[in-house]
C-alpha cells in the first residue's frame, strides 16, 4: 500500500501532450481510475498508484514514451532498451555514459550527459529540436528518472547538492521541494542535477532478473513514487509510521532515535526543503487521502485513524490542505461534486 500522493499540477501537465495528439483527457483519467470530477477541486491530490497508471496509460496510448511532448517520438521499448544494455554497467558512472551514447543514437537527442568536476559531478539536460512542454512535464521527467534509476542501480539514493533549472521559477515550484530535496536555482544557465563524485565509484547492484521485475513498472514508478529511505524527511516518515491513533513521536525523540542533535535535525530538514511540522502534517493529509478513497469509511472514523480527536478539527485541517472539506473531496473522487 502506497499512501504518497501526487499533486494535480502534474496529473494535468502529463496529458497536455497526448491532448494535443487529439486525445480525450477525460477517458484516459478513467482508464487510469482518475475521476474527471476530482480535478476540479483546485488543490486536488491523487494516489501514487494511479498517477503510476494514469502514466502507463498515456505511453500505451500515445506509442510515446516522451507522451507528445518531445521533438520527436520515443517508442514504447525506448526505456527498457536502454535499461538492458546499462544493467551490465560495472558502476553508476559507466551507467550514465553508457545511457548517454545510447541516447546519442537518436535524433533530436533528449538525453542527460555526465559532467565530472573536481569537487563534484552533474548531470546537465541535453535536448534538441523543439519541445512541446509548457508545464515542464518532459524536463521535470527526464531529471527524476535519471536520478531515481541510477540511485534504483546502486542501492542507494544519490543525494543531490543542487538542482537547477533554465526556466523561470513556476507556478508549481513548492512542489520541487519534495521532488529534489536540495537547494533549487531557477533561471541558470542550464537544467542540471549535482551530486558528490563519490557515487560515481558505486557498484551497480541490480542482476537482469531485477531489472525484468523493475521494468513491469517503471519508469512510471520511479515518477510516482519517490525513494525517499535515505534522506531524513524519509528516516522521520519511517519512525512515524501510519498509526495515529497513538500520541505522535517529539521531536526530541526522533532526533534521538536518529542518532543526532535536534538542532543538527533542524538543519538537516531546512536543507531539504522541509520542517517536522510539515512532514507530519503531509503524512496526515495522504492518509486522510488514501483513506477518503474507501467510500465505506464514516469520515468521523477517518478524523479518529489520522490522529483527531474532533472531526471538527480535522474537516478545518482538511480544508487548509485541500481547500475543501473530506465530504467534498469524496464526492469528487465519486464523480457527483456539485456545480
Amino acid at each position: 500500500m502506497s499512501t504518497l500522493t501526487v499533486s494535480k499540477h502534474f496529473v494535468e501537465a502529463s496529458l497536455s501532450g497526448a491532448e494535443r495528439l487529439g486525445l480525450d483527457s477525460r477517458t484516459l483519467l478513467q482508464e487510469a481510475g482518475i475521476s474527471p470530477d476530482l480535478l476540479r477541486i483546485d488543490m486536488a491530490r491523487v494516489s501514487s498508484d494511479q498517477f503510476s497508471r494514469l502514466m502507463q496509460v498515456i505511453w500505451n496510448r500515445t506509442g510515446d514514451e516522451f507522451m507528445g511532448m518531445g521533438p520527436r517520438k520515443a517508442r514504447t521499448g525506448t526505456f527498457a532498451t536502454m535499461c538492458a544494455l546499462v544493467i551490465n554497467c560495472q558502476t553508476l558512472e559507466e551507467v550514465y555514459e553508457q545511457a548517454f551514447r545510447f541516447s546519442r543514437l537518436f535524433e533530436p537527442m533528449v538525453s542527460m550527459e555526465l559532467e565530472v568536476n573536481e569537487d563534484n559531478a552533474r548531470l546537465v539536460a541535453r535536448i534538441e529540436g523543439e519541445i512541446h512542454d509548457p508545464s515542464y512535464f518532459l524536463r521535470e521527467s527526464i531529471l527524476v528518472i535519471w536520478h531515481r534509476l541510477g540511485s534504483w542501480l546502486i542501492g542507494q539514493p544519490v543525494e543531490l547538492e543542487k538542482a537547477e533549472f533554465s526556466y523561470p521559477r513556476p507556478e508549481h515550484g513548492d512542489e520541487y521541494r519534495h521532488i529534489f530535496h536540495c537547494p533549487l536555482a531557477f533561471d541558470s544557465d542550464c537544467t542540471a542535477l549535482t551530486f558528490s563524485k563519490r557515487f560515481l565509484s558505486a557498484p551497480v547492484i541490480r542482476d537482469k532478473p531485477e531489472m525484468r521485475q523493475f521494468l513491469k513498472t517503471s519508469p512510471a514508478d520511479l515518477l510516482s513514487r519517490p525513494d525517499e529511505s535515505n534522506t531524513w524527511t524519509g528516516r522521520i516518515r519511517g519512525l512515524i509510521g501510519r498509526d495515529f491513533s497513538k500520541p505522535m513521536p517529539d521531536f526530541d525523540w526522533i532526533a534521538q532515535e536518529l542518532h543526532t542533535s535536534p538542532q543538527t535535525l533542524r538543519r538537516r530538514l531546512k536543507q531539504e526543503n522541509t520542517s517536522f511540522q510539515e512532514i507530519k502534517d503531509l503524512l496526515r493529509r495522504d492518509m486522510a487521502i488514501y483513506y477518503l478513497s474507501h467510500q465505506e469509511l464514516p469520515i468521523n472514523d477517518i478524523a479518529e485513524r489520522v490522529g483527531f480527536t474532533e472531526p471538527s478539527t480535522f474537516h478545518r485541517a482538511f480544508k487548509k490542505w485541500t481547500g475543501v472539506t473530506p465530504g467534498a473531496w469524496r464526492e469528487g473522487e465519486r464523480g457527483d461534486l456539485a456545480e
